[in-house]
């Protein structure tokens, strides 16, 4: 895993990343909370108290990941697989063909945001994976739409050559190397893939509380 990309507060107080176990009863009570009405109005206290905090609602993430791969389950938006199936079946690939944890994580959630911005869902996923994954594993994720449209745009109307827009990118042949091999063939009813349950343990991995000492947050 790599830190944060660099946006607009850098962590820079190592009480901030002591949680790493954070006691999830804490949040949300009225004596935990601040008092201000603007962050104008906010003190250093105050703040030292919420970037506690912020590392249990981190210690959430991995739960709130599982409950939205499973509203994939019933939503089969045409294809001959649901999409949690795609999901399972493209991260199945990935791991049964020898890739790491975190290869398989992205494959695993990379259209996690379907049901969510379906003309933009490569972009919810990559933003979710940006502060746990490499800069290629996020690009990959990030652009995996386009690449995608390799395989199919021509029958929507769509230029199935936009790809070539990325050439230039250090990434390209990681990307559509992931689409051909693992994304796009992921439609099969007869696949067996491993199920939702096999997977927690990375979502888990990558998505818990941990030191971030000199990261930034968004």
């Amino acid at each position: 895993m790599k830190p944060a990309p660099s946006h607009n507060v850098k962590i820079s107080n190592p009480n901030y990343s002591q949680v790493m176990t954070p006691d999830i009863s804490i949040v949300d009570k009225d004596t935990s909370r601040a008092k201000f009405t603007s962050f104008g109005e906010s003190t250093k206290a105050d703040w030292d108290n919420i970037m506690v905090q912020i590392e249990t609602t981190q210690a959430r993430v991995a739960d709130r990941l599982i409950e939205q791969l499973e509203y994939l389950r019933h939503d089969y938006g045409g294809f001959p697989v649901n999409r949690l199936e795609h999901c399972l079946q493209t991260a199945t690939r990935a791991e049964r063909d020898g890739r790491d944890e975190e290869y398989v994580l992205c494959a695993l959630v990379h259209d996690i945001g379907d049901n969510l911005s379906p003309y933009n869902h490569a972009a919810v996923a990559a933003a979710i994976v940006e502060p746990a994954v490499s800069k290629a594993n996020h690009w990959l994720v990030a652009h995996h739409g386009i690449f995608q449209g390799y395989f199919f745009w021509q029958h929507i109307g769509l230029d199935p050559n936009t790809r070539d827009n990325f050439r230039d990118s250090e990434y390209f042949d990681y990307t559509a190397e992931f689409c051909a091999k693992y994304d796009q063939v992921a439609f099969d009813p007869d696949y067996k893939s491993a199920p939702l349950e096999h997977f927690e343990p990375i979502i888990r991995k990558f998505f818990a509380p941990r030191d971030r000492t000199g990261e930034t947050i968004n």
